[in-house]
């Protein structure tokens, strides 16, 4: 178990700090209605995956020339109308909107998802959204997108509400071939373990973000100096064990750091809070406390083990950085 620096949880959102339109209330948004036609998309887009991505090229490749705008939701539909149901994030809402931008929208919408915009019927949301608000001119989505109360709207009513007012409707088939690329899907790699599997999903590495903030410092002491995120188990995190990654420091240009990562609660030294602690190769000069930073989880290297001693511990994890090295070159 890596041990170090802890950091202070995502506490949620910070929307002023991202170029994103929010409606927490449609009704009070007449300043945010667009007056030019756009092309739009419209999804959930945890984890902003290789499907999510192709719905975004092809809403780009079909606007001709139109801006691109994603929609999508905050919270998840599911933590309103089945909070039981509802699935861990994949994401940050901030990392949301990064990864949309750069998959091609120009600009995102967040809709403030209640109970009241639960009840909307398929049309409602046509008209409100895509129609009085967006000035739609082509929508693209999933084949399998669905909208509206009871998620009564599907891609043919889409159609047909699109041919009624003047905008085309694009829905595309899902990519994946055999086992189509989903939220859900990138989800239960995550958690089992399997890293490369969920990175072929999403397109990249899985990420755990959290600003660094000072610990025991007993990796320190160790000559592994970490940085550590705490567990929020609102997102989806890996099982307990040792992994190989990148440390990113999105305000130093996304730098990215080689790192050995470990996920757990410190059983060597009787820990509670379960960390992704992170200790950079090669470095015990970096300052991160107080810096936001993404983990980035690469490979699964081995599971959790409690030590006997210090020395053990620090055996093993001369051997983790080694294997940390070979799994990152490969």
């Amino acid at each position: 178990m890596f041990l170090g620096l802890a950091p202070q949880p995502v506490c949620g959102p910070v929307w002023h700090s991202f170029p994103v339109m929010i409606w927490r209330d449609l009704l009070g948004a007449s300043t945010a209605r667009r007056r030019e036609p756009s092309a739009v998309t419209v999804g959930n887009f945890d984890g902003v995956h290789r499907g999510h991505q192709h719905v975004l090229a092809r809403t780009r490749a079909l606007a001709g020339g139109l801006p691109v705008i994603a929609v999508t939701f905050e919270p998840h539909p599911l933590m309103v109308i089945a909070p039981d149901r509802a699935p861990k994030r994949l994401t940050t809402t901030e990392r949301r909107v990064e990864l949309l931008r750069a998959a091609g929208a120009d600009e995102v919408r967040i809709l403030a998802f209640s109970a009241e915009m639960a009840a909307w019927t398929p049309q409602e949301f046509v008209d409100r959204v895509l129609v009085e608000q967006l000035t739609s001119a082509l929508v693209a989505v999933g084949d399998n997108f669905r909208f509206g109360a009871h998620a009564g709207g599907d891609t043919t009513f889409l159609r047909a509400a699109g041919a009624r007012a003047g905008f085309a409707v694009d829905g595309l088939h899902l990519d994946g071939g055999s086992q189509p690329y989903s939220s859900t899907l990138a989800r239960t790699l995550v958690a089992e373990g399997k890293l490369r599997e969920a990175a072929a999903v999403l397109g990249r590495p899985h990420e755990v973000s959290g600003v660094v903030r000072q610990g025991e410092q007993r990796g320190r002491e160790l000559g592994f100096p970490t940085a550590n995120v705490p567990v929020d188990e609102s997102y989806v995190v890996p099982p307990d064990g040792v992994y190989a990654g990148w440390v990113v420091r999105p305000q130093y240009g996304g730098e990215r750091l080689p790192a050995a990562i470990s996920v757990g609660s410190n059983p060597t030294f009787d820990g509670v809070e379960r960390r992704v602690e992170s200790y950079v190769l090669d470095r015990t000069d970096l300052d991160l406390y107080g810096e936001s930073i993404r983990v980035e989880l690469v490979d699964r290297l081995r599971g959790m083990v409690k030590y006997e001693g210090v020395d053990a511990l620090v055996e093993q994890m001369h051997l983790d950085v080694a294997a940390t090295r070979v799994a990152l070159s490969s």
